[in-house]
């Protein structure tokens, strides 16, 4: 059985910022770390709001701990949307979100945004999550190196977050523990002034796991303290008691703890949205098909003369048409989404697929197929002109401009 024998925790605004818009829960089973954004305060609103519905527990519902907890998450989501929505002062809000739950027998992790969650087992440190940022899908796709990715001037917007959208993808996942396996939570503030290598070295040094927060929080600020930091270690251990119910965050805790870690001021927030569920449609079969040979209810002499049979093609006639026609019209479609063009979307250089046309209705012929790290405004006027013409492409050949675009070299479309 998992028990947490120990945890500490530091959260500071660091040397640039005004404000601290990173908000956490340490509350034994559960941890969590969640980085605001927007405008004005909009992001620490944002923040405090995820935190304290994982503060509400994780309720007594069927399912598993993973599912309960993405769930909250979820809930969460739905409720930031929301506030933004009708909240003018925090319209476009938005916050990254990292929780690890120490369930009985194994760590529970959901995951949104690129706060971070690593493990440091055997003087080893391992990052467990994805971030969800512009240049993480640049180098999982070859087109950056980690070390160009950790220069970028793209490297701060993220892809996934909760808020900006009434819907949101969330990472979730059941990871094997081992006795003594220590875990660092936290926010892009300590990852992107302090290197895996150095945040290994001050993890493996230290008495006290206070010691250690604190000498991580110190080492981003001295590299720059750029953005707040918030850094949230605890370490488990293993039990030879057999396993118990897992608990939910609100009930006890796996541990006996002190008070919740942070004092969060009450956000009020829009409850939930209910969970769209989509009505059962019923078929009804179709009635009986009059025949053409039926009797008619005029026969004097009591004889059964058949009427003569309509010729059916003529009545099928047009739907042969019509099918013929929709059958061209997604014949067209696919063969639209083999070509690829070059446009502008959200400032962005971005691979479109399919064709630059519109239909009535509003029908496109073209989605989004990869937004670029490079920003329209930064490229010349006779070369914005010439690469964004909408002029149909191959895969390869669009790709293989914007790569060209996000190295820095010169492009002649």
């Amino acid at each position: 059985m998992l028990r947490v024998v120990e945890h500490a925790h530091r959260t500071d605004t660091g040397r640039q910022r005004p404000a601290n818009e990173d908000s956490f829960l340490a509350r034994s089973p559960l941890f969590a770390v969640a980085d605001g954004m927007g405008g004005a305060q909009a992001g620490e609103v944002a923040s405090r709001m995820a935190v304290d519905v994982l503060q509400e527990g994780l309720g007594a519902g069927n399912g598993t701990v993973a599912e309960r907890l993405t769930d909250q998450v979820a809930t969460a989501n739905s409720r930031i949307f929301e506030r933004s929505r009708t909240d003018q002062g925090n319209a476009g809000m938005g916050t990254t979100l990292t929780a690890a739950y120490v369930d009985t027998e194994e760590l529970v992790v959901v995951h949104v945004g690129d706060s971070r969650l690593y493990r440091y087992r055997a003087a080893t440190l391992e990052r467990l999550t994805d971030d969800h940022s512009l240049v993480e899908e640049l180098v999982r796709q070859g087109r950056l190196t980690p070390e160009e990715a950790a220069e970028h001037p793209q490297r701060s917007i993220i892809t996934r977050a909760l808020g900006p959208e009434s819907e949101v993808a969330i990472d979730s996942a059941v990871m094997a523990v081992e006795d003594d396996d220590l875990f660092l939570l936290c926010s892009d503030g300590l990852t992107t002034m302090v290197h895996d290598d150095q945040i290994a070295d001050l993890l493996g040094a230290g008495e006290t796991l206070a010691e250690r927060a604190d000498a991580l929080v110190d080492a981003a600020n001295a590299a720059g303290g750029r953005d707040n930091i918030t850094v949230l270690l605890f370490r488990v251990e293993r039990t030879g008691a057999s396993p118990a119910p897992a608990a939910a965050a609100g009930d006890e805790p796996t541990e006996p703890t002190e008070a919740p870690a942070a004092t969060l001021a009450g956000v009020a927030s829009t409850p939930a949205q209910p969970t769209a569920v989509m009505p059962a449609v019923t078929i009804s079969p179709n009635g009986p098909e009059t025949t053409d040979d039926a009797i008619s209810g005029d026969d004097v002499d009591g004889t059964r003369e058949p009427r003569r049979k309509k010729r059916r093609g003529v009545r099928a006639g047009p739907f042969v048409v019509l099918f013929l026609v929709f059958c061209l019209g997604v014949g067209a479609f696919f063969a639209s989404q083999t070509v690829y063009f070059i446009g502008n979307d959200r400032g962005l250089v971005t691979v479109y697929r399919g064709l630059p046309y519109e239909l009535p209705f509003g029908v496109k012929l073209y989605t989004p197929n990869y937004y670029s790290s490079v920003p329209v405004n930064t490229l010349e006027e006779a070369q914005r002109e010439r690469l964004l013409d909408h002029r149909v492409r191959s895969l390869d050949d669009a790709n293989d401009l914007v790569s060209k675009l996000e190295r820095g070299e010169v492009v002649t479309p």
